[in-house]
């Protein structure tokens, strides 16, 4: 997989990204908080005979600028000026965890840009007041500068005793991304999620994991993102909890290759945005098994 790198000016700053290439619909990734780009090197690689991927590194992550100076509402407008910089027509774009709900509210601030939309457990979570907020933002500074006083053996060490069944490819960038992380890049939703995923016009894969080992969404919050957007397919991944690729990636990389199949062709020359109707990859009701998921529209 030949990987080129770049920077993307986005407003008051710079998002560094790494590419595939190659002459396949465009493929925007956005990773989790504290990961960098490629942390999706092995999902990357999965995909890049069929699609050029771009793996953006989030502000205040991996090489991507620090959070001084960012927007308020920075997340989303930064894929949206980096989908622009590039020259992208029509997009899919993912997210996982922070990076799934920044590819959301994405989606939902600038309809018709992104013909597809895959998100991988987001955190579609109440918005907390100021003083849980600032909590959470201290508290997660405190994990970050932790991390950063270990050595990287130790790092290694400590991913591989609490996430054992992850591959070995998988090590490498998540240990690199933790000494990058800016402090201050825990993000203050101030909008509910809601907000976001009813505004989107393009077919939605909507990823979960099982919340009894640690996912986010669960049955009654997928159940409310269903109702309020007619687009959204979800798929549970048996056997994964909030980092479902990495804790069952052939479940995860089959769910996706479906939902990236389906529809209409999608091409950077030809591509159209995707509407509301008619859109889903099966009927409403409708359960299909892939590679021991349940898909449900």
């Amino acid at each position: 997989m030949v990987i080129h790198e770049g920077r993307i000016p986005v407003t008051g700053g710079l998002l560094a990204y790494h590419r595939t290439g190659g002459d396949g619909p465009s493929l925007v990734l956005s990773h989790g908080l504290t990961d960098n780009g490629l942390c999706w090197s092995r999902l990357a690689a999965a995909l890049a005979p069929d699609f050029d991927v771009i793996m953006l590194d989030a502000r205040g992550h991996g090489e991507s600028s620090r959070m001084v100076g960012a927007p308020p509402d920075h997340a989303g407008r930064d894929i949206a000026e980096a989908i622009d910089f590039l020259g992208l027509r029509s997009p899919i774009v993912m997210g996982h965890s922070v990076g799934a709900r920044a590819t959301a509210d994405f989606a939902g601030a600038y309809p018709g840009l992104a013909s597809k939309v895959i998100l991988e457990d987001p955190p579609f979570l109440p918005v907390a007041d100021p003083a849980a907020a600032a909590l959470r933002r201290r508290k997660f500074r405190d994990q970050v500068e932790a991390f950063q006083a270990m050595s990287e053996a130790d790092i290694i060490a400590l991913g591989r005793k609490t996430s054992p069944d992850w591959h070995e490819d998988e090590f490498p960038a998540w240990v690199a991304s933790k000494r990058q992380v800016d402090p201050d890049a825990m993000p203050d939703y101030r909008s509910p999620w809601q907000e976001s995923l009813r505004a989107i016009t393009a077919p939605i894969l909507l990823i979960l994991g099982e919340p009894a080992r640690g996912a986010l969404v669960t049955a009654e919050i997928a159940d409310e993102a269903m109702a309020l957007n007619p687009n959204i397919t979800t798929v549970r991944i048996p056997d994964a909890g909030h980092n479902i690729r990495r804790e069952n990636f052939d479940g995860y990389l089959a769910a996706v290759r479906v939902f990236l199949a389906s529809n209409k062709a999608v091409s950077r020359d030809s591509a159209q945005p995707m509407h509301r109707s008619g859109d889903m990859i099966s009927d409403n009701g409708a359960l299909a098994q892939v590679a021991g998921v349940h898909l449900r529209a």
